[in-house]
């Protein structure tokens, strides 16, 4: 019977540790967008998550969790522009572009000529 339950604590030890590993498919927590009053700050959930682009009716953007139409406010900024990838806000302190993915940049691949 001891070896049973030693067995099955041997077993059951490696499972608890796994589950306190980080989550591969969480989103990205660095949004960078504290510039803007009534955003998430850096290192804070939110920010960016999804644009909207519907037939018939107007772009929208995620953001921190509303949807917000071109024109709209988020906090005291209004959204201006959307983007294939980015948004971009204007409020009393400037403009702030919020991207998709923060730190990716689109490249041009060149065709190779045969």
């Amino acid at each position: 019977m001891a070896r049973r339950l030693i067995l099955a604590l041997a077993l059951l030890a490696p499972v608890c540790v796994l589950a306190q590993s980080v989550d591969p498919t969480r989103p990205a927590l660095d949004v960078g967008s504290a510039a803007v009053p009534g955003l998430a700050a850096p290192g804070a959930a939110g920010g960016l998550q999804s644009i909207i682009q519907r037939r018939g009716a107007k772009p929208a953007a995620l953001i921190d969790g509303q949807v917000v139409e071109l024109g709209g406010r988020v906090g005291a900024a209004r959204l201006v522009r959307i983007g294939e990838d980015f948004v971009v806000l204007r409020g009393a302190q400037g403009s702030e572009t919020l991207r998709l993915t923060p730190g990716v940049e689109k490249k041009a691949v060149k065709k190779e000529k045969k």
